[in-house]
């Protein structure tokens, strides 16, 4: 068995947390640069201002706008074909809604666009992740209807800016998240009412459809992908009620990719809404709208599957490790307490192919564990090879045994970075060591792991050496 050619190796970072540099060159702040350090335990709180007594992680990261050549030329000795980042709205339009786009901010994208080509590496580049511009806070954020053409007109930026240099585009990071960790996905309060979050979605579905539609007229090599968080379950038993249970937590968070591939809101979703007595803020046209922007291919995060039931009753909590009332005896847990299935890999991906019969693409997956330096300063990860390619073959048989159509994969956190849901570095990914704790304190200094090796030669073998070796 082998990867088809031309397949799309490579790795996926996201600016807020590998950039640092929140205040250089014009760029504004964000939702993301609000958010302090979870500190032993309780979750990261968001304050109104920057207090000077509190830790911000994104404020410095990795620091990648100082240390981004260096960072792509290691990437490029792993040999990515591919490399998916986004691109900070604030550094285009530091406050969201700023009359013109912010030159510096353009410049600094232009040096990594043109970097990447200059190794062969094909930028894949999401246009929002994570990271709203506090600018837009007087329009509610993404409940606000502005926010809308305010989102297509940064996106328009882009497209027409980087025409020829870029040709794959994802307009929303993990857009489901919208239902798990609404700040995260754009500025809409933690404890906000399922009718304001399915406001904010609903805004995101139109200005993404309207990105899509518009990088087609512009140019059409363009290919828009949608991003979806994987939350993919098993039932709990074979008792009915635990089936529909499951099937019931499946649609809470699948409805997200089915409007961006469908271009339309599905009749489980409308009747959901009749029940709770949700109200979309439609306007005219934004039926046409949703139909004329599906995507070309679906991309998703893959760490982990959840067990759900008759008990789990739609719970949604935090980035992945929701609460659904059950666990999976048969899985190892990571550090972080994820149950490890690559096998759950090959299930998401013949899920999303044969649902949507459109391309996929594993955007994010790896490992978040503790790295320890052994007695000569080296980190044998092991667990993060024996990881990676457990996952890897299980693709390998989606595409050679199932006939799912992968497009590519691209390893989160090639390069050690910030975890969104806490702040840390503890939490790492990568193939390459940054010199950096918790804090801030440390050197920055970039080191290979020893999984580098084993995925430069994945990537040199086209796949062949998970077998190979």
């Amino acid at each position: 068995m082998a990867f088809p050619a031309g397949f799309l190796w490579g790795g996926a970072t996201s600016a807020e947390q590998i950039e640092g540099a929140y205040d250089v060159d014009g760029k504004g702040l964000s939702t993301a640069d609000m958010m302090t350090l979870a500190e032993n335990g309780a979750p990261r709180e968001i304050t109104d201002a920057i207090d000077s007594d509190k830790f911000y992680p994104t404020h410095d990261a990795i620091k990648h706008y100082e240390h981004y050549a260096e960072d792509i030329a290691l990437f490029a000795e792993l040999g990515f074909k591919v490399y998916r980042f986004s691109m900070a709205w604030t550094r285009v339009f530091p406050n969201g809604d700023d009359a013109k786009p912010n030159q510096k901010g353009l410049d600094f994208y232009d040096k990594i666009v043109d970097l990447c080509l200059s190794y062969g590496i094909e930028p894949l580049v999401t246009i929002q992740h994570f990271d709203t511009p506090m600018g837009l806070e007087k329009y509610g954020f993404w409940q606000g209807r502005e926010v809308v053409d305010l989102f297509v007109r940064y996106a328009e930026t882009l497209l027409r800016h980087f025409d020829g240099r870029v040709r794959y585009w994802l307009t929303f990071n993990e857009i489901n998240n919208m239902s798990t960790m609404p700040w995260n996905a754009g500025g809409i309060s933690l404890d906000a009412s399922e009718n304001d979050k399915m406001q904010a979605a609903y805004h995101q579905f139109l200005a993404s459809a309207k990105v899509v539609k518009l990088a087609h007229e512009l140019n059409a090599e363009n290919k828009v992908g949608m991003m979806y968080n994987g939350h993919f379950s098993y039932p709990n038993s074979p008792d009915p009620a635990d089936v529909q249970g499951t099937e019931d937590f499946q649609k809470l968070m699948m409805f997200y990719a089915d409007v961006q591939v469908r271009g339309k809101y599905p009749n489980y979703k409308l009747k959901e809404f009749e029940r709770k007595h949700i109200v979309l803020p439609e306007h005219p046209g934004d039926k046409a709208i949703l139909a004329a922007g599906t995507v070309d291919f679906v991309s998703f995060s893959y760490y982990l599957t959840h067990v759900t039931g008759q008990k789990t009753q739609g719970i949604l909590k935090g980035l992945n490790g929701l609460e659904t009332g059950y666990t999976n005896p048969y899985l190892k847990k990571s550090d972080w307490g994820w149950g490890i299935n690559p096998q759950g890999l090959r299930f998401a991906l013949n899920t999303l192919y044969y649902r949507y019969e459109k391309p996929v693409m594993i955007v994010e997956n790896g490992l978040g564990a503790y790295d320890e330096k052994d007695a000569n300063g080296q980190i044998h990860d092991d667990y993060r090879i024996d990881y990676l390619k457990q996952h890897l073959l299980e693709v390998e048989k989606a595409i050679e045994l199932d006939g799912v159509d992968v497009m590519g994969y691209t390893a989160w956190g090639p390069i050690d970075l910030i975890a969104a849901s806490s702040g840390s570095m503890d939490k790492r990914y990568g193939f390459i060591y940054v010199d950096v704790d918790n804090h801030g304190n440390g050197t920055y200094q970039r080191e290979k792991k020893g999984s580098f090796a084993c995925y430069q030669r994945v990537i040199a073998t086209n796949g062949r050496s998970l077998t190979e070796e």
